[in-house]
């Protein structure tokens, strides 16, 4: 059942994904969609399918977040909620930093080339340990490829002007 706000449906982001249960008293394993696993900390809560359920605890183990949630008592609970997605409603959610952006920001951007020349749009954001990675598709209809969100390669990120400035190196579209 969707949110509804006085105009319209409230936009909520997608914050992690339950993979596993963790204990006996009901922690989650959450891998988080955000390279800021830490915001869970700061929140108070997170729409599990559709309902809001409050953080009571959470701790880190790797690149993972273990949050308990209210409600939640047991290992059977927990595992009930395997492979579910949590979210935040976007005006819930704790700015962003300077120079950091939603995912849904940047999804449909053209992409350009040094000399401001759309070459392709952004159709995918990939998560990599060593870094993100923008998957573009041409605008000559060719093979999609990846391009590594690092600034050497992405020299400048301007979703309010509409587009994502891009270095390509000899052979990366070939990759």
């Amino acid at each position: 059942m969707p949110y509804f706000k006085e105009k319209g449906i409230m936009e909520k982001l997608r914050l992690g994904r339950i993979t596993s249960a963790v204990g006996l008293s009901g922690e989650v394993r959450v891998y988080p969609y955000t390279d800021y696993k830490e915001k869970f900390e700061e929140i108070d809560y997170v729409l599990l399918r559709d309902e809001k359920v409050r953080i009571e605890k959470v701790r880190y183990n790797k690149n993972m977040a273990i949050l308990k949630l209210e409600g939640m008592d047991d290992r059977s609970a927990a595992e009930k909620n395997r492979e579910q997605d949590l979210f935040i409603f976007l005006e819930d959610a704790p700015p962003l930093p300077e120079g950091a952006y939603y995912v849904k920001d940047l999804i449909g951007l053209a992409i350009v080339d040094g000399e401001g020349q759309k070459i392709g749009t952004l159709v995918d954001i990939i998560k990599n340990s060593a870094q993100d990675l923008y998957e573009v598709e041409p605008l000559d209809g060719g093979k999609r490829f990846l391009v590594p969100a690092v600034e050497e390669f992405v020299p400048e990120v301007s979703p309010e002007k509409g587009f994502i400035r891009v270095h390509l190196i000899e052979g990366l579209r070939d990759l």
